[in-house]
């Protein structure tokens, strides 16, 4: 028999090495990326806003037109001098009437340019004591709490991140109708700004959106002041329009803060399913590890795996039926092992001991006696090594091959008339066949159910009194096929009943000379039964009084 040991594994593949003890695993790192990803990428993708803050601008660009042409009617009407059907802009009620105009509006500069491009009235500068000039710049942001600013800081950081809708340096925000020119003057107009000019007169130039050094979004618009049909300047409004920052901000705030909560529940729930996936799996590796180093027999996997309902419970109980297996048949090999050491020394002895008698004898009749003893011993090793090498090739041959679908009722016919043809006399016992002809369908292995029957019928053959009959019976019983062989012999002992199934264990007919069996038919054809997932028993046969009358050896096989 091989040598069955269990290896130590390398200290790199064992349980307790570093590596299985980091409390951020492979598995939970690839958890926390898949699930973290996503909503990662949502987010991102919900700061950009770019068609609702184009939509926010275009609104406030057309409110600001709004109020230039309203402007411009005012201006038209109040602010204007009539000669000769030609209208032309008075400056001194145009400053006021603008200044007049803005004053509910602090946001917003209005500045008026006349048809040569020179700046007028602008509602920022008014005339101070003695003729001074005095320019009065936009309000300040309002300012903000502590927690504010760190959210705007941390706000503003992250849109810094974004490719498209940049920082607060950004220049240009958007483009409203893009194929139009801009209009950003400056007091004076140079010649290159006539055709520029003739397009602001006709309300053809499209807004002028930026963002200041300090962070201040400004919408300009220019529209014409006409007096009938006839243009007499431009009105410039330009706007620090604040409410589609802080419309912008507020969204964004609230998208970070769902995704900060998502975020949160993501993390918490990648942990749990680490804590139920991951640590029960390092749990089973760990299980596996001492059992390969050959720690404990049952109990390897940890109770709380094994009561599981999930896959991972299935992984345990399965890792521990195997467990469990696999010290099942080391102990059956190492009780093999140790049944076959017996049952060949016993012939070894005797031989030894002929051997030893035999040259201290010189009779020769005592002589031939010795050496008939010595041949039929090694004739009895020979059966004893071809039935154990027979034991030993069952388990490995069932697990290699292939259970197909087979009929056992060809093969009891078969042995039926097999046996009933080559009778010694007429006083030997027959064979009577209780079976149909077909349709006893097993899943098995020919050769070896062959080897059972004929292991079955030989045994019942060699216990049935002369002109004695055997029965071999075989029928469906729902999901199994059941196959009995009956004989007419004085039957087992009841203490017995299992015991006949072990390996070398022997009980002959009376008359029968010793050491013609070796004891291991019933037990290799138990083995072959089981091993297609089967059952055999054995039980006496008896009268209506009771009285012993046979055994019965039943075999019950899954149908196909």
């Amino acid at each position: 028999m091989p040598d069955i040991g269990v290896t130590a594994p390398p200290a790199a593949t064992t349980a307790a090495s570093p590596a299985r003890r980091r409390w951020v695993s492979p598995l939970l790192r690839r958890i926390l990326l898949l699930n973290v990803l996503p909503p990662a990428l949502l987010a991102a993708a919900m700061l950009y806003l770019d068609q609702y803050q184009n939509g926010l601008l275009a609104a406030e660009v057309e409110a600001l037109r709004t109020q230039a042409r309203i402007y411009g009617g005012a201006i038209a009407e109040a602010a204007v001098r009539v000669q000769d059907d030609r209208a032309t802009l008075v400056p001194e009620q145009a400053r006021p009437l603008l200044r007049r105009l803005v004053e509910p509006s602090p946001n917003t500069q209005a500045r008026l340019f006349d048809n040569a491009g020179l700046m007028v009235a602008d509602s920022r500068i008014r005339e101070g004591a003695g003729g001074a000039v005095i320019t009065e710049p936009l309000p300040p942001p309002e300012p903000r709490g502590a927690l504010s600013t760190g959210i705007a800081g941390v706000y503003d950081r992250i849109l810094a991140l974004l490719p498209r809708t940049g920082g607060p340096q950004r220049e240009v925000v958007v483009d409203v109708n893009p194929d139009a020119p801009s209009f950003d003057w400056q007091p004076a107009l140079g010649p290159d700004r006539r055709e520029e000019l003739r397009l602001a007169l006709e309300g053809g130039v499209r807004p002028y959106i930026r963002r200041t050094a300090d962070g201040r979004l400004l919408i300009s618009v220019a529209e014409p002041v006409r007096r009938g049909n006839q243009p007499i300047g431009i009105v410039l409004l330009t706007r620090e329009s604040r409410e589609v920052d802080q419309r912008l901000f507020e969204i964004r705030a609230s998208v970070l803060g769902i995704f900060g909560i998502a975020l949160a529940l993501t993390v918490a729930l990648s942990f749990y399913l680490a804590q139920t996936l991951a640590n029960p799996i390092m749990q089973l590796a760990g299980s596996a590890a001492r059992m390969r180093q050959g720690e404990g027999r049952a109990g390897s996997v940890p109770g709380a795996l094994l009561g599981r309902g999930d896959e991972i419970g299935i992984l345990a109980r399965d890792l521990q039926s195997a467990a469990t297996a696999l010290w099942a048949r080391i102990d059956t090999n190492e009780r093999f092992a140790a049944d076959v050491a017996h049952e060949l020394r016993n012939p070894l002895t005797s031989v030894r001991s002929a051997i030893e008698t035999l040259r201290r004898i010189d009779n020769p009749e005592q002589q031939r006696r010795l050496l008939a003893i010595i041949a039929e011993d090694a004739v009895r090793m020979d059966r004893l090594i071809a039935d154990i090498s027979d034991s030993s090739r069952v388990d490995a041959e069932l697990s290699r091959t292939v259970a197909v679908p087979v009929d056992v009722a060809p093969i009891l016919s078969t042995l039926v008339e097999l046996h009933n043809a080559t009778r010694e006399s007429e006083r030997a016992p027959q064979v009577v066949l209780e079976a149909p002809a077909e349709g006893l369908v097993v899943r098995g292995v020919e050769g070896r159910l062959v080897q059972v029957f004929r292991n079955l019928l030989g045994n019942a053959l060699s216990f049935s009194p002369a002109e004695g009959r055997v029965w071999v019976r075989g029928r469906p019983a729902g999901a199994m096929i059941e196959v009995t062989v009956e004989d007419e012999g004085p039957g087992i002992p009841e203490a017995k009943l299992e015991g006949i199934f072990e390996r070398f264990y022997s009980e002959r007919p009376s008359g029968e000379r010793f050491g013609q069996h070796s004891g291991l038919g019933l037990s290799i054809s138990r083995q072959i039964v089981e091993g297609l997932r089967g059952q055999i028993g054995a039980e006496n046969r008896r009268d209506a009084e009771g009285r012993v009358t046979g055994a019965r050896f039943i075999v019950r096989l899954p149908a196909a």
